[in-house]
């Protein structure tokens, strides 16, 4: 069982139907993994009950706020806010579980940041096919035009020193739709090690999916980074 302390970070939009219930599976399912470790939730916008049903979850640390300004934010607040010596982003909606995390602690003795990878060869996935033509030609792109060579960066679980977010977190300005390739960029650029493990994926629906206006934002983020590395220069002159 790890000893170091984990902060794990769990970005709410929209769960109130679910987090009570999934909150108290992750809590019985990391105690088997690490020892010492503290949860927090960030409700990122009040437009459900998730707050009401979070509060009665013992043992957690809930932030919130009234306005929805998506993924990035909360989980830039949600580091805030965290004291761990490790720290791991996990979606709310337990398409993956988090049992995983046990198979990623022994990467991070050759690494500093370890991704999630639907692509990786020993994941298994219960994915619509859309989804998987759609992140395979991400990663594509992703290659091309910013020399990342993962092959996933969108996936939710991710697990990190916390030194990498550190010096990260405050460059990154993606709130919403291109969070994860901003993080997985920056850390590249900056030297930090970065390598992916396999996963379990079973995908569910649950109404927040990839749309025409999800395909739109993610590409205006993107190219966003993108100019903003390569025109502006604002990241190496922060």
């Amino acid at each position: 069982m790890q000893s170091k302390k984990l902060s794990i970070i769990i970005p709410a939009y929209r769960e109130g139907r679910t987090i009570r219930n999934n909150l108290e599976v992750i809590k019985r399912k990391l105690s088997g993994v690490v020892s010492d470790y503290e949860i927090i939730l960030v409700i990122d916008g009040h437009v459900d009950n998730t707050y009401r049903e979070a509060r009665k979850v013992v043992g957690i640390k809930i932030i919130s706020y009234k306005t929805n300004h998506g993924k990035g934010y909360a989980l830039k607040k949600g580091f805030e806010a965290s004291t761990g010596e490790l720290v791991t982003f996990l979606d709310a909606d337990m398409d993956i579980d988090p049992l995983q995390l046990k198979r990623m602690y022994p990467y991070l003795s050759a690494a500093d940041m370890v991704v999630g990878s639907k692509r990786h060869p020993f994941s298994k996935l219960q994915y619509p096919f859309f989804r998987r033509v759609l992140s395979f030609w991400y990663s594509m792109f992703i290659r091309v035009f910013f020399g990342l060579k993962l092959h996933d960066t969108q996936t939710g679980l991710k697990l990190m020193k916390r030194d990498v977010l550190k010096i990260i977190m405050p460059y990154i300005l993606v709130k919403q739709y291109a969070f994860d390739l901003e993080l997985c960029f920056l850390a590249h650029k900056h030297g930090f090690r970065i390598v992916e493990a396999p996963i379990t994926l079973d995908y569910k629906n649950s109404g927040t999916g990839i749309n025409t206006k999800t395909v739109r934002g993610m590409l205006i983020d993107t190219l966003a980074i993108w100019y903003r590395y390569y025109i502006l220069r604002y990241y190496q002159n922060k």
